[in-house]
C-alpha cells in the first residue's frame, strides 16, 4: 500500500502511484520496520531534481524492483525541501561514509533509523543487487550490520562542532577578500571551476565590503590607495571586490544560466563559462540573486543589474507566484523527459519563427553554435544589441513560440524560508525602481505566511493550495522571514512586520540556542532524530545561523536591545574561523559581520507618510549602499518601534535622524542634507 496520496509536497505526491509501498517519514514507519523486522530504505530528493526522476523512473516505477523493495524493506520516501533536517543527518551521514553526496539520497537504515549503508543514484540493475546485498546481510549478519549502525551514529555525534572566535573584525573581512581572490576566476567570474554555483551571498558581502571602504575612505579624506606597499590593506581590497562581484554578476547575467528570454537563473552551470545550465530553477536562488543584482545597481547605477533585477522579479510574479499569493519553490529541468528541451533552441526552431534576416540576427547575438546536445544551443547574451527596439521585437516572438512548447512542472509548495528571501528581495526592488507592484507582491506573500503558516507562537515550514503542512519551521524558516519582514517594515513602515519578525526572533533565541553563542537548524522541541542537526556554514542559501545573526543585527539596531545585538555578535564568532580559507562556505555571514563592523547604520524617518519631502527622505534612505542599514519609517508620535520614540518633526517638517547604536546626530529635513550625513 503506497501511503504517499494524502501528503502536500508535490515531490511525494509524484510517488503516489509507485508500485512502491512507500512511507513518508514518522515514527509509524519505523514501528512497521521493527514489527516485520526488516530495514528502513530512505530515500531523499526533491523535485525538481534530475536524477530523482531517473531513479524513480528505472527503479521506483519498475515492478520487479518495487516487489523486491516491498518484500525486504519498509521503504520512506522524504521531501528534502519538507524536511531540511532528516536530510541534513542522513547527509551527514553519506557524506562521512562514501565521501560525497547528492540527490537521490538512498539510505539504509536500522527500525530506530541509524543509518549503516548509504548512497545516491543507483542504476536499476546495480540497486537490485544492492537491495539483495543489504537484506542478506540484515538476516545472515545482522551483529554486524547493527554495530555498524551504532557505530556511525556514534562518530556523528562525537564530531566536533566548527569551532568560534571573536567578533570579526575589518581586519578579518579584508582577510576574507584576499583570500576569495585567490579562487576567483578573473576570466569567467565566479569561484573555482566547473560546475559553478551562483555565489548570491558572497557577492553581497563584496559589495557591502566595496561600499564600507569607499566610505572609509571618504570620511578620511581621498580617494582609497592603491599602492603596492599594502596589498592586504582595506583600500586594496576594495581594489579587488567590486571587481570580482561585477565581473561575476556580468558573466552570469549574459551567459546561459540566466534565462534570456524569460528572465530568472537557472540552479547551477555544468561548465567554468556559465553556458549551460542545469535547467531547474530555485526560489531561493531567484529572490538572492534579485536582491544581489538590485544591490549592484543602487552601488553602481549598472543598466545590466537593473535590467535583470526588473526581469526576474517580473519573472517571480509570472511564474513562481501561487493563486494564495505565496511563491512556489522550483522549476523543473525536465519537460517531456527532456532536460532542458523547454529553453534550448537549434537555428531551424529560430527561423521557423522569424523572418530570415531576424533569424541570421538572433542566431549570432544569442550564440546558437551548437552548445548544448543534438545541435541545440542555450541561449546566451554575451554584449548588448545594437538594436533594442528589434531586439524586443525578436525576443518577444520567440518567447511567445516558447509558451507554446510543454513546460516544466512545477513544485508549488511554499516554503516559508524561500517565500521570506522573496519577501526582501521584492520589497526592496519594488521601492527602488518604483514598482509598487512588487512590494504589493511582498505584503501579499508576508500575509499568508503570517495567516497560514502560524501555529500560534510557532511556525510551520510549507504549504501548499492553502493547507500548511505539518512539518514544523527550522532555524532558516524563523530567520529567513524574520528577515523579510524587518526589510518589508523598513520599506511601508507597517509596524506589523517588525512586531511579527520580533516574535520570530523571540523563538530563535528560546528554542533554538545552542547554549555556546551558535543555534541549532531545530528547536529544542522538534521531533529527536539521531543527531540533533547545526551547520553553521552558508549551502544553496544562508545558513540558519547566518540569517538568525543578520535578523538580530537588524532587530537590535530597531530596538536598541542589548541582547539581540550580542546574541548576533556570538553568532557571528564563526564567520572569523572561516574567514580566512574557506570565506565561500560563509558568504551571508560575512555581510552581516560587515553591517556589524560598520554599525549598522540607523535612520528613522518621521513625517506624514503622504508627505513628498517624507517620501524623498525615505528613498535617499533606500538608496544608501551603508551595509546593513535600517530604517524606521513612522509619524510623529510613533513609539512601536522604539528607534522612532522621541523623534518629531524639525520646525514642522519631516525629518530625518541617522544614528548608530542609537547615538543620533543632528536631524535633517532634506534628501541632500541626508545624503551627506549617510555619505560620512
Amino acid at each position: 500500500m503506497n501511503r504517499l496520496g494524502g501528503e502536500t509536497s508535490p515531490y511525494l505526491l509524484q510517488h503516489a502511484d509507485n508500485p512502491v509501498d512507500w512511507w513518508p517519514w514518522g515514527e509509524e514507519a519505523m514501528q512497521e520496520a521493527a514489527r516485520r523486522d526488516v530495514p528502513l530504505l530512505i530515500s531523499v530528493g526533491y523535485s525538481a531534481c534530475h536524477w530523482c526522476h531517473v531513479m524513480a523512473h528505472e527503479s521506483f516505477e519498475d515492478e520487479a524492483t518495487a516487489a523486491l523493495m516491498n518484500e525486504r524493506f519498509v521503504n520512506v520516501k522524504v521531501d528534502r525541501e519538507e524536511r531540511p533536517d532528516v536530510d541534513a543527518v542522513y547527509m551527514t551521514a553519506t557524506q562521512a561514509m562514501t565521501g560525497q553526496g547528492g540527490w537521490p539520497m538512498t539510505v539504509f537504515a536500522t527500525p530506530e533509523g541509524h543509518p549503516f549503508y548509504t548512497g545516491t543514484y543507483f542504476p536499476r540493475p546495480h540497486f537490485q543487487r544492492l537491495l539483495t546485498g543489504v537484506s542478506n546481510a540484515w538476516t545472515g549478519d545482522r551483529e554486524a550490520v547493527l554495530a555498524q549502525g551504532s557505530k556511525v551514529v556514534e562518530a556523528l555525534n562525537e564530531q566536533a562542532a566548527l569551532p568560534s572566535g571573536p567578533l570579526p573584525t575589518a581586519e578579518t573581512l579584508t582577510q576574507a577578500v584576499t583570500g576569495l581572490s585567490q579562487s576567483f576566476d578573473s576570466v569567467r567570474g565566479g569561484f573555482g571551476g566547473a560546475p559553478k554555483f551562483p555565489p548570491s551571498m558572497v557577492l553581497e558581502f563584496l559589495l557591502r565590503y566595496g561600499a564600507a571602504t569607499r566610505s572609509r575612505a571618504r570620511t578620511e579624506g581621498g580617494a582609497a590607495d592603491t599602492g603596492q606597499d599594502r596589498p592586504a590593506g582595506p583600500e586594496a581590497g576594495a581594489n579587488m571586490a567590486m571587481p570580482m562581484a561585477e565581473r561575476t554578476l556580468e558573466a552570469m547575467a549574459r551567459g546561459g544560466i540566466y534565462d534570456q528570454l524569460g528572465g530568472g537563473f537557472a540552479r547551477y552551470s555544468v561548465d567554468a563559462d556559465w553556458v549551460v545550465p542545469h535547467f531547474e530553477k530555485m526560489l531561493y536562488d531567484n529572490a538572492l540573486l534579485l536582491r544581489v543584482y538590485t544591490h549592484w545597481w543602487r552601488s553602481t547605477g549598472s543598466t545590466l543589474g537593473r535590467r535583470v533585477a526588473l526581469e526576474t522579479a517580473d519573472w517571480l510574479l509570472a511564474e513562481m507566484r501561487t493563486h494564495e499569493g505565496g511563491f512556489a519553490s522550483a522549476l523543473d529541468a525536465d519537460s517531456e523527459g527532456v532536460e532542458g528541451k523547454f529553453y534550448v533552441w537549434t537555428p531551424e526552431e529560430i527561423r521557423e519563427v522569424l523572418s530570415e534576416e531576424d533569424a541570421a540576427w538572433a542566431i549570432a547575438l544569442f550564440e546558437v553554435t551548437g552548445t548544448f546536445e543534438h545541435g541545440a544551443s542555450v541561449l546566451q547574451l554575451l554584449s548588448d544589441p545594437d538594436d533594442t527596439e528589434r531586439f524586443a521585437r525578436v525576443r518577444a516572438a520567440l518567447l511567445a513560440a516558447r509558451a507554446r512548447r510543454v513546460r516544466p512542472g512545477r513544485d508549488d509548495k511554499l516554503v516559508a524560508a524561500w517565500n521570506g528571501l522573496a519577501i526582501a528581495a521584492l520589497a526592496e526592488t519594488g521601492a527602488l525602481f518604483d514598482r509598487p507592484d512588487l512590494v504589493e507582491a511582498a505584503r501579499a506573500a508576508a500575509t499568508l505566511i503570517d495567516e497560514l503558516h502560524m501555529d500560534g507562537d510557532r511556525l510551520l515550514r510549507t504549504s501548499r493550495d492553502g493547507r500548511a503542512g505539518g512539518n514544523v519551521g527550522v532555524l532558516e524558516d524563523y530567520a529567513d522571514m524574520a528577515e523579510g519582514l524587518l526589510t518589508l517594515y523598513g520599506v511601508t513602515g507597517e509596524v506589523r512586520w517588525f512586531q511579527r519578525a520580533g516574535a520570530l526572533l523571540e523563538t530563535v533565541l528560546t528554542r533554538f540556542s545552542d547554549g555556546a553563542g551558535g543555534f541549532f537548524d531545530t528547536a529544542d522541541d522538534a521531533e529527536r532524530l539521531f543527531q540533533r542537526p547545526q551547520d553553521p556554514t552558508d549551502n544553496a542559501t544562508p545558513s540558519g545561523q547566518f540569517a538568525a545573526a543578520g535578523a538580530l543585527l537588524s532587530y537590535a539596531a530597531l530596538t536598541g536591545s542589548t541582547r539581540h545585538r550580542e546574541a548576533a555578535a556570538a553568532a557571528l564568532g564563526t564567520v572569523t574561523v572561516l574567514a580566512g580559507k574557506h570565506a565561500r562556505f560563509a558568504g551571508w555571514g560575512l555581510a552581516v559581520a560587515q553591517a556589524a563592523v560598520s554599525g549598522p547604520v540607523e535612520v528613522a524617518i518621521v513625517g506624514p507618510p503622504d508627505d513628498p519631502a517624507t517620501s524623498a527622505l525615505h528613498r535617499t534612505a533606500l538608496l544608501s549602499t551603508a551595509p546593513g542599514l535600517v530604517i524606521a519609517p513612522g509619524e510623529p508620535g510613533s513609539a512601536e518601534v522604539p528607534l522612532l520614540a522621541g523623534r518629531g518633526l524639525v520646525g514642522g517638517a519631516s525629518a530625518a535622524y541617522v544614528c548608530r547604536g542609537f547615538a543620533c546626530r543632528m536631524p535633517v529635513t532634506t534628501s541632500a542634507e541626508l545624503r551627506a550625513e549617510l555619505a560620512s
